[in-house]
């Protein structure tokens, strides 16, 4: 009796546990949103999990000119490859560190100097119940 009630407990636990994604977890996916809808030129998937201060490697790209660098490849109806490596998350106090490699490919001719492999280092903090990139910082990857 005892060991049925203590299989129900860990189970209602469990399924607990499975209904809330850890904090990790949303990064990831909000990671994979990012990339999905960079791939796909949808504006407004890239956007939402981007914080409005977004600040992309040190002042050189926001928010607004984000949404409009892929806003603009999908006017001309470029397509960007986005393959992601490995993504590596760190907790630090309430926020999240990711660092990952992605590869940047096109079959266009708008951007073929920016194309290539690059490490990510990537900020996120918790905005009205949901993880978003405040800050990024990438490199080409030798």
């Amino acid at each position: 009796m005892i060991c049925r009630w203590l299989a129900c407990t860990l189970f209602v636990f469990a399924l607990v546990a499975c209904r809330h994604d850890s904090s990790e977890a949303q990064v990831r996916a909000a990671i994979a949103a990012v990339a999905h809808a960079a791939e796909a030129g949808s504006t407004s998937d890239l956007g939402e999990p981007i914080s409005e201060e977004f600040d992309g490697n040190a002042g050189e790209l926001d928010r607004r000119g984000l949404i409009s660098m892929v806003r603009l490849l999908a006017l001309r109806g470029e397509h960007v490859g986005v393959t992601m490596g490995p993504v590596s998350i760190e907790q630090r106090g309430e926020r999240m560190v990711a660092t990952f490699t992605v590869s940047l490919t096109s079959g266009g001719k708008l951007l073929p100097e920016q194309m290539g492999l690059y490490e990510v280092e990537s900020a996120w903090r918790k905005e009205g119940g949901d993880w978003r990139c405040y800050s990024a910082s990438w490199k080409h990857a030798f």
